[in-house]
This record gives C-alpha cells, structure tokens and sequence, in this order.
C-alpha cells in the first residue's frame, strides 16, 4: 500500500507548515487526488488515520476531491475528459487516447488552530 508512504510525505508537509507558521492543531485537509494517480482514497483515509495517530493533526477531517483524468485522442485530435485509462473518446468513440497529466496528487486547502 503507498499510500501509507504518500501520507508520510504528506506528514512531513503538514509539519514543515506546522513550524513555519506555528499552529497547534490541524481540523481539517482537502486534497486533489487526480484520477490517473493510482491513489485508493479509501486507502489514503486509511493510512492518514494511521500516519497522523497522537500527532498534531490527530482526528483532522481528510477531504479527498478526485477530478477527472485528461486525455487527447490519437483518432480525432480532441482533449477530453475520462475515468479511466481504457475509457472511450466521447467526442469521437476511439479507443486510442493518450493520458495528459491527471497523476498529480496536491494538498489544496488546510484548516488550523
């Protein structure tokens, strides 16, 4: 499971905030898990709730925002929205598409005290 590693990155951010601008408490997190990152969120709950156990951010709310992967069709050249890789072109029905991005994985928002 990496995302018991991605949580402990996430972590070490949270902490390198935590010391710059001198909070107590992390409430609450919101995240963009883009679709093609491979990320569970389910599992990513998981591993926080485990990562952040007796810490400062300890019972914080993880928000997880998962926006649709990107693609440009190899069959009719437009950029589109898909959930998956295998999807179809839903401009043109091709099954030729080309993943632009959407692997990303950013901490958008943070509420502390």
């Amino acid at each position: 499971m990496h995302e018991l590693t991605i949580c402990d990155s996430l972590f070490r951010i949270l902490a390198r905030e935590r010391e710059a601008r001198g909070f107590d408490r992390v409430h609450r997190l919101k995240l963009s898990v883009e679709h093609f990152s491979c990320l569970d969120p389910e599992s990513l709950r998981y591993a926080f709730t485990v990562t952040s156990r007796q810490t400062f951010a300890d019972g914080a709310l993880l928000e997880i925002e998962q926006p649709p992967g990107q693609a440009i069709c190899q069959d009719c050249g437009a950029e589109v929205e898909v959930e998956s890789h295998v999807s179809a072109c839903p401009k043109c029905g091709g099954h030729s598409l080309a993943p632009v991005g959407g692997d990303e994985m950013q901490l958008i928002e943070l509420e502390v005290a």
